[in-house]
């Protein structure tokens, strides 16, 4: 069984390209938001009930649309719909716009996977670097393909999560796959501010993605997809910097 889930929403163009990959390889279902949910991250729903709807999009494809959060979908497909049921790979995708970098952090695309490899089950989370709802998925979906068949002919070991961007741009530019690790940047912020008809104060948030990374320096997905590369980073659960243990080792006798 393969699970595939999104943020961007059941009916995004990004996840029908998936569900056309995903079902050449064997019974597929999709549990999506009902709505775009981009940015929760690792959100849960906590404070009211979740639904879910059986929904006919996909052709011969088991579809339901959820009220929550990404991870939601996840929790709820494992513990309700596929009880008991071995899940062989969760996806989540393909997102609109990237997800590498620190991008992860914030991404409801990859906590979704992540959720689904907390729970020992291999997962990848595929992302587009374009945010038009009519981006061209044939790049993406090319790549998703491969790396699909790989994990199931090959199954993860130890890593159950992959964090995989496709760069925007036409199949025969793309230079091939390179696995890395994830960039070092960060957002610049920036909050417009405006009025609302009433005249109340709002912000809306702006800003650009800067890189800190030495330019020479190819192991790393921000270099990968500026020079299209498919990047393939495996990801983890573990936020320790380990490095820095023993010099915060004094706090253990003030």
């Amino acid at each position: 069984m393969i699970l595939i889930t999104n943020d961007d929403g059941i009916v995004a163009p990004g996840i029908r390209a998936l569900v056309e990959v995903a079902r050449k390889f064997g019974e597929v279902l999709v549990v999506a938001p009902d709505s775009p949910q981009s940015g929760q991250g690792h959100a849960i729903t906590l404070n009211q009930p979740l639904k879910l709807r059986k929904v006919k999009v996909f052709d011969e494809v088991d579809a339901y649309e959820c009220t929550g959060t990404p991870v939601d979908c996840v929790k709820l497909a494992k513990n309700v719909l596929l009880k008991g049921q071995k899940i062989d790979l969760c996806i989540s995708g393909i997102n609109h716009g990237a997800n590498s970098a620190l991008n992860i952090l914030y991404s409801g695309t990859m906590s979704a996977a992540m959720e689904a490899s907390i729970e020992k089950i291999d997962s990848i989370g595929f992302s587009l670097l374009d945010f038009s709802f009519e981006a061209d998925f044939t790049s993406a979906k090319y790549y998703a393909e491969k790396i699909i068949r790989s994990v199931l002919e090959q199954p993860m070991g130890d890593c159950k999560l992959l964090n995989v961007n496709i760069p925007a741009c036409p199949l025969e530019e793309i230079k091939g796959m390179k696995v890395c690790r994830q960039g070092n940047g960060t957002w610049v912020e920036d909050f417009q501010e405006g009025h609302d008809p009433r005249g109340e104060k709002y912000y809306w948030l702006t800003g650009k993605f800067v890189s800190f990374e030495d330019e020479g320096d190819k192991n790393n997905d921000i270099w990968a997809l500026k020079n299209n590369y498919v990047s393939i980073v495996p990801s983890g659960h573990d936020l320790t910097y380990y490095s820095e243990i023993d010099n915060f080792k004094h706090l253990e006798n003030i």
